[in-house]
């Protein structure tokens, strides 16, 4: 694993809330949600499914988003951020599963909804998996000459 690699997994660990963006007939939106990762690097959040962003991924699975830690504006501190782009999908069977062990784990004060509740197809919310295809780290803290870097990964890779 390169340093831009383990770098990208401390940042995900430590973030919590991204923000991603879908488009339909030409028009982007941006939604913000919680979110976990599993070691493969995909991203995991749960969402109503009448969400905006729930129904512009199902139409069209590519997506772009950022994941960020909070800043002192006027500190002097460094930027750093996380921006992907993918694809994304419902998930079903295992990757349903995977999604809801994880986001309990790191999330351990969420409303606890059973997989029999996520496996309804009647049920309002669900988990959605994003399959990155590449990560930019910009990171002027270990990176201060030049802050952008790029990690390709996952199956769009």
């Amino acid at each position: 694993m390169d340093k831009i690699e383990i770098l990208i997994r401390d940042y995900l660990e430590k973030a919590k809330l991204m923000q991603i963006a879908t488009v339909s007939k030409g028009k982007p939106w941006v939604a913000s949600v919680w979110y976990v990762h599993d070691d493969t690097l995909n991203l995991y959040f749960i969402s109503r499914k009448t969400r905006r962003h729930s129904l512009e991924l199902k139409a069209d699975p590519n997506v772009a988003g950022a994941i960020t830690t909070p800043h002192v504006i006027g500190s002097g501190e460094k930027a750093r951020g996380l921006q992907f782009e993918g694809t994304a999908e419902e998930c079903a069977g295992r990757g349903m599963e995977t999604a809801r062990e994880l986001y309990m784990k790191k999330y351990a004060g969420a409303e606890d909804i059973s997989l029999e509740e996520l496996r309804d197809p009647s049920f309002i919310a669900a988990f959605y998996v994003v399959h990155p295809s590449v990560f930019v780290l910009f990171d002027e803290v270990n990176f201060p000459k030049e802050p952008r870097q790029e990690l390709r990964v996952g199956r769009n890779g």
